[in-house]
């Protein structure tokens, strides 16, 4: 499978790209939008609340510490840049989609 356009490998592990959708009906990952993976969360984007709640549910769905996903660029706009520490674009995808 190739890689998505979504992720980016760098020396530090995998750049993923974001559009979050905030008060959503339940936490899901929805389709590849251009180059952003569309992600969606029950949390109100107020006091960074969304963003927390994206940082918890990737590291939820990655299998990982939540310090092992870190929030680099996009921390008040739907449009986020999220660094996976450790993983290959590879790893990253297979997780995502639901596989182990």
């Amino acid at each position: 499978m190739p890689p998505a356009s979504f992720l980016k490998e760098t020396a530090g592990g995998t750049l993923l790209a974001v559009k979050l959708q905030p008060r959503a009906s339940k936490n899901e990952i929805g389709n590849p939008l251009g180059d952003e993976l569309k992600i969606k969360v029950t949390a109100p984007p107020v006091d960074a609340a969304a963003n927390q709640a994206l940082v918890e549910f990737l590291a939820e769905k990655l299998g990982c510490s939540r310090g092992k996903v870190e929030l680099l660029r996009g921390h008040t706009s739907r449009h986020k840049t999220i660094l996976l520490h450790g993983f290959k674009p590879a790893d990253v995808q297979t997780f995502l989609s639901g596989g182990k």
